[in-house]
């Protein structure tokens, strides 16, 4: 556990535990410990260091990554492979248990699943699980909250409460593999062929474990999940430091960056993090990432009745991408989640239609994101935030 001396670690880039652009902490967040090491928390070198302790071969490690990546397993008590007496061990040592399933709720004829989860700290947080025609993609949370505080966001009024470890990430990858093999997903039996890191938390304020998590998640069994890195997608809002290291990994990811308005004035409403990182060091940044990795960069803009939801405004979105060329953006318009107690409503449907037909006539790509799961709190982040919210007050009750 912390102690009051050691340092916080905010998870975001550093001078951002004080001053105008703090990230915006839970109260308890202090509290929080890390999670226990995990199996894919380790490098091989340092798995193959924990069997040598336990006085087994090197081998094994590579046995336990074959039915951890291969096999989707993580019950040790079944490696059948592995001596049974040390079994118990290795169980313990590297594949404690990080996330429990709380509660499932199902949408879209089944096609729909959203988990919440209970870390070992007791901490909730989420994942979706999209089952599509030509593909299934799994959405993913990489913190316990966020300290980006956009206000239109149920898990940004929550504030940060810790960063996530990388087993903690791809334990939802790999229950969300093993549900999609074995059919309990509406459909029949498939494979997860996407992931997005779009639930709770901003991604670039995890950056090492994130990163960790997608070079598992790309890599080839027995080493990873073996999910092309072009099939996932990593969201910012706007942290431009992380950008520029992601560019620097050449790692073919797609970027997505979370504008959500064209202009300084309106984004730093929307986004607290644009009075760090503005909207043209954001796009300039974007656009770089464009030029290292040859992918065109996703544009998230949540639609809100307006607020930035106006003719004006797509035109002088469509201004700011043209600046930089053709054809190096897809823009996502979103249709709000709204969340209870905001004064931010969904955009009227004319208005979302004219909004998709200024930027279309100005050449830009764009297609309105599909919402999928709205009975079941669909926006990134709901379930988890309206679970965190009723554990608070019943703490201070």
């Amino acid at each position: 556990m912390l102690n009051d001396e050691q340092e916080v670690e905010t998870g975001i880039t550093e001078g951002g535990q004080s001053g105008p652009f703090r990230d915006i902490l839970a109260k308890n967040h202090a509290r929080r410990g890390k999670a226990p090491t995990h199996f894919v928390d380790l490098a091989q070198k340092q798995r193959i260091e924990v069997m040598r302790e336990l006085g087994l071969p090197k081998f094994r490690a590579s046995q336990c990554a074959t039915h951890y990546f291969d096999h989707l397993n993580a019950d040790v008590s079944t490696f059948s492979d592995l001596p049974a007496a040390h079994r118990a061990d290795i169980q313990e040592q590297l594949f404690p248990t990080l996330i429990e399933p709380l509660l499932e709720q199902r949408a879209d004829e089944g096609t729909t699943v959203k988990t919440l989860w209970k870390l070992f700290d007791g901490s909730r947080i989420e994942s979706v699980l999209m089952r599509y025609p030509t593909r299934t993609t799994l959405c993913i949370s990489s913190q316990v909250g966020c300290g980006m505080g956009c206000p239109f966001c149920a898990t940004g009024k929550l504030g940060l409460t810790r960063n996530m470890s990388t087993g903690e990430i791809l334990e939802q990858v790999r229950v969300a593999a093993l549900q999609m093999r074995n059919g309990d997903v509406a459909g029949g039996p498939g494979r997860l062929s996407n992931v997005v890191f779009m639930g709770m938390g901003e991604p670039m304020g995890n950056y090492k474990a994130v990163m960790h998590a997608i070079r598992q998640i790309s890599a080839l069994p027995p080493y990873g999940f073996g999910i092309s890195a072009r099939n996932i997608t990593v969201s910012t809002v706007g942290v431009v430091p992380g950008i520029r290291k992601l560019a620097a990994e050449h790692i073919p990811v797609r970027l997505a960056v979370s504008l959500h308005a064209p202009n300084d004035a309106l984004r730093d409403e929307l986004v607290p993090m644009n009075k760090r990182f503005n909207t043209t060091a954001v796009l300039d940044a974007a656009h770089d990432y464009y030029l290292a990795s040859k992918r065109r960069v996703s544009i998230e803009y949540a639609l809100m009745r307006g607020i930035n939801d106006q003719a004006e405004h797509a035109r002088e979105l469509a201004r700011r991408l043209n600046h930089y060329g053709d054809d190096w953006v897809h823009v996502n318009p979103i249709p709000l989640n709204p969340i209870e107690g905001s004064r931010w409503t969904a955009s009227k449907p004319e208005d979302e239609q004219q909004f998709l037909d200024i930027l279309h006539r100005a050449g830009i790509t764009a297609t309105l994101r599909d919402t999928r799961g709205s009975d079941i709190d669909g926006a990134c982040g709901q379930l988890a935030a309206k679970a965190l919210e009723t554990m608070h007050n019943k703490e201070q009750q």
